[in-house]
């Protein structure tokens, strides 16, 4: 018998949390209920969901600190569900690790849709990827998250450390800017290809002896990059 997939809702609207939990049951996911930043810490340490869906404003605290929270130790796929709707803010909430951002009011079918979707990635790392991966230098532990050069911790940002896992897992194939932007952002319209232009910048400089020259990470000029 297959085992069902589970996902930590952490909701403060009474109705909200029915009418999602009510969808998730009759797509034959287990789950979890918090309506605080403590209650869902706690349920996350104690279950290890496969997914998080996140409300920000709650009773004891913001969502992000359970972004913050779960990042430090897991790559668990979060998806922000809020009515925030700033594009400062999505950007804020990305850059710390979420996976992808949902405003409110938000059709079921579509909030669904990207569970599917966050899940597939999170199952679809390559079998021969083991738990960690080298490639001359450079050495990435995926069950640590620890990046390191030459044998010295490097520390990446969640959006860089995306983006590097996003190549590796295609390495020698082509990316568009649009494939990474949607892949790493969760959408790609309103992200300018300027942003990722800056994140790849930052984390050559991070991971290439010689950025200049990089030996990991190649442009492709006016299409994308690849992972060499």
């Amino acid at each position: 018998m297959e085992e069902k997939q589970t996902i930590l809702i952490v909701e403060d609207d009474k109705y909200i949390i029915h009418f999602i939990s009510m969808s998730l049951k009759e797509e034959n996911y287990t789950f979890w209920t918090s309506k605080s930043v403590k209650e869902a810490l706690s349920l996350f340490y104690a279950n290890r969901p496969d997914l998080v869906i996140l409300d920000l404003g709650l009773p004891d605290g913001d969502g992000m600190d359970v972004v913050r929270n779960i990042r430090e130790i897991a790559s668990t796929p979060i998806i922000v569900v809020s009515a925030r709707q700033e594009e400062p803010e999505k950007i804020r909430l990305l850059d710390a690790g979420a996976d992808d951002y949902v405003t409110k009011p938000f059709y079921m079918g579509e909030l669904l849709a990207r569970i599917r979707a966050a899940l597939r990635k999170k199952e679809n790392r390559p079998a021969d990827q083991g738990l960690s991966f080298t490639d001359g230098d450079l050495l990435v532990d995926y069950e640590k998250r620890r990046v390191e050069v030459d044998g010295q911790e490097v520390h990446l940002t969640p959006i860089e450390y995306k983006i590097l896992l996003l190549l590796i897992a295609n390495r020698g194939k082509v990316l568009t800017h649009h494939y990474i932007l949607k892949e790493v952002w969760g959408y790609a319209e309103g992200v300018e290809a300027g942003t990722l232009r800056v994140f790849m910048a930052t984390l050559r400089r991070k991971i290439e002896k010689n950025p200049s020259r990089p030996q990991h990470i190649i442009t492709e000029v006016g299409v994308g990059y690849r992972f060499k």
